[in-house]
């Protein structure tokens, strides 16, 4: 259950959902996904993957009182869920969450949180019902699971939540080592541009040392769907490119080309790009916050910086001198080798065996004690 999908949307819970269902269906599992979207119901199979989507209400008004986000599509996912009777309810949005522990009530079978954050107190905060709909979601599913420790222990101060860790996977296959490099060095950032937290502005602050250090250097980064405001943010910056990367394979091409790939954000739960950029030899750079130290664990795979565009330029050179060893390919492929999308469908798949012998034994036991 998610409340967006691709091609409407293609943020990292899009992608996780789709290396996750992929991995299933690669394992004969039959997995469906519950999503809505801005238009009529449809259902589709999309690579073994069927999606059921359904209309989504309005949210203007919920959205100028700051109330939580994704709410509107809720009775009607919840429907269509009690309706399927699957074996698991995996929710990857707290709203979801709240109908899947509902579901799990209901039908006596487990449900699954897989939370996409971390959840920071002030986060939390920040929209009405935000709280209070992670907390229900939690409470109400039989496993909550976190993408990274740093989350997880998050979980545990602010929520009171003990949460697995289950590092999302990357397709192996799909980015891979090949192609070109480009001639000039190239950074290349797939971040979302216009979102506040990426912190793309430091990086466009950052990058004229860079380019007076490499006159030749250029800045691509992912062109999104509001066009004109992503070219007024880098109007008038010399070597910034924006690039079209919705397709896997543009974006496959994008870190091939890269020299270095760069993820300046503040609150990363994992940092999902970079580890996209390593599977196809290209070292990265990330901001020591969040959970991003935990991927970019060791000097020969990339670089961490703390500071601000300063400490990120000095970061990006460090970067691109690593991007010129003949053994970082290797090392950074390798590196990424652990974070496939096998290891993370196997633990998934462990998880809902688990939870449904769990669920089991404790029907045993109460047909049991009832007799």
């Amino acid at each position: 259950m998610a409340p967006c999908y691709w091609p409407e949307v293609r943020r990292g819970t899009e992608r996780f959902t789709r290396e996750l269902a992929d991995g299933l269906v690669a394992h004969g599992r039959r997995p469906t996904l519950v999503t809505s979207h801005p238009g009529r119901p449809s259902r589709t199979v999309e690579d073994g993957l069927r999606v059921i989507r359904l209309p989504r209400p309005p949210s203007g008004a919920l959205d100028r009182r700051l109330y939580e986000d994704h709410l509107t599509h809720l009775p009607l996912s919840a429907a269509a869920v009690l309706a399927l009777r699957p074996t698991v309810a995996h929710a990857l949005y707290p709203t979801d969450g709240v109908a899947a522990g509902v579901w799990s009530r209901l039908t006596g079978r487990p449900s699954v949180l897989s939370y996409m954050g971390i959840p920071e107190a002030s986060w939390l905060e920040r929209k009405h019902l935000r709280r209070r709909t992670l907390a229900r979601a939690a409470a109400g599913c039989d496993a909550v699971v976190a993408l990274s420790r740093t989350a997880a222990a998050e979980f545990r101060a602010t929520l009171g939540v003990e949460a697995r860790v289950i590092a999302p996977g990357v397709d192996l296959e799909a980015f891979s080592p090949g192609g070109q490099r480009a001639p000039e060095p190239t950074i290349f950032c797939a971040a979302s541009i216009l979102t506040p937290a990426k912190r793309v502005h430091e990086l466009l602050a950052a990058f004229p040392a860079v380019r007076a250090r490499h006159p030749r250097a250029r800045l691509l980064l992912s062109r999104p769907a509001d066009v004109a405001a992503a070219e007024a943010l880098v109007a008038g910056a010399e070597g910034v490119e924006l690039v079209d990367v919705d397709d896997r394979a543009a974006l496959r091409d994008a870190y091939r080309a890269a020299w270095v790939s760069v993820l300046p954000s503040v609150g990363e739960a994992f940092g999902l790009v970079l580890v996209e950029s390593m599977a196809c030899g290209t070292p990265v750079v990330g901001r020591r916050a969040g959970a991003i130290a935990e991927v970019v664990d060791r000097p020969s795979v990339g670089v961490l910086f703390d500071g601000g565009p300063d400490d990120l330029a000095g970061a990006l050179e460090e970067a691109l001198e690593l991007a010129e060893r003949a053994e970082t390919p290797a090392a950074t492929r390798a590196h990424a080798e652990g974070f496939s999308t096998a290891a993370c469908t196997g633990a998934y798949e462990d998880l809902y065996e688990e939870l449904e012998a769990a669920r089991k034994e404790l029907d045993a036991r109460g047909r049991n004690t009832d007799a």
